[in-house]
């Protein structure tokens, strides 16, 4: 027993080793964006079942030495079970963080290699991150399609020496939203529905239903569908070279007397701008 319980510790040991080795060989940051994504909890989460397995055989070994204890009889049976259990309960707790709390951590994580300057590989020089705005002159139709219902998302990296862009496609927004109940990155949209449009039938409000799957709370927040085209940006030389991507959310409040309190949560400045430039509150009463 102790020595399966030592192997069984050996393979997590080496399972988290592989896969940071792993991580560590990925140069491009948005590959490692996407290996991260797609693999790191899934492994984490099998080198906590080989911790869970080494912990049940370590349980058991208690009492091994006595040889009343060592017969195949009640006491026998009672280790076992023991020894089940801890490995069950440290297998799940282990289930529970890695579902729950570490995706927090993982959202840092990627983050941080999502915003990591680029470097133009034929320059060699630093690539500026568009803004919303910006990034719209170089999206074509399709991808600002999918950028206003947020099934995708787009990163725009201009180098501005040589006029060299490059493109990264990201699948939604980041990962799980946080939930402003729990605290954790775990409020996933269950529902999409279009609630308002615009006279030629086209869609103009988006309301995203949203549960969180640690505590099960409830919120729906409504995007508003710009029909602006990159002709509308491409005249608007006004427009500043800001930087708001790492802005996670904006809210929004407004007081009505006729309506009362209204909440509004966008994903970014550009988002909650383009809602307040529509924003007609004698519609949203009478709807």
């Amino acid at each position: 027993m102790k020595l399966l319980g030592i192997i069984s510790f050996a393979v997590a040991l080496i399972v988290y080793l592989i896969h940071n080795i792993r991580v560590s060989m990925v140069k491009e940051y948005k590959d490692k964006y996407d290996f991260l994504i797609r693999n790191e909890i899934k492994w984490y989460r099998w080198a906590t079942y080989f911790i869970a397995i080494g912990v049940a055989f370590l349980i058991n070994l208690y009492g091994s030495n006595e040889a009343g204890l060592n017969k195949v009889g009640v006491w026998f049976f009672v280790r076992i079970f023991f020894g089940i259990a801890g490995g069950t309960l440290i297998g799940y707790v282990s289930y529970l963080v890695l579902e729950f709390y570490y995706p927090t951590k993982l959202n840092s994580k990627l983050k941080k290699w999502r915003y990591m300057p680029r470097v133009n590989p034929k320059s060699g020089h630093k690539m500026r991150l568009l803004s919303e705005e910006e990034e719209d002159v170089h999206l074509d139709e399709g991808r600002q399609a999918e950028e206003s219902i947020f099934s995708i998302d787009y990163d725009v990296w201009l180098d501005e020496k040589t006029g060299d862009v490059k493109i990264e496609k990201y699948l939604g927004h980041l990962t799980a939203l946080k939930c402003n109940n729990c605290g954790f990155y775990t409020m996933k949209v269950m529902k999409e529905e279009i609630t308002q449009r615009y006279e030629d039938e086209s869609p103009k409000e988006l309301l995203k239903h949203y549960k969180c799957a640690y505590c099960k709370n409830i919120r729906a927040t409504a995007f508003v569908i710009s029909r602006k085209e990159a002709d509308d940006y491409k005249k608007d030389p006004s427009r500043g070279k800001r930087n708001t991507k790492n802005i996670d959310m904006v809210k929004i409040e407004i007081h009505s007397i006729l309506s009362g309190k209204r909440f509004y949560e966008f994903p970014s400045v550009e988002q909650a701008q383009k809602f307040l430039e529509e924003f007609d509150l004698d519609k949203v009463a009478k709807g």
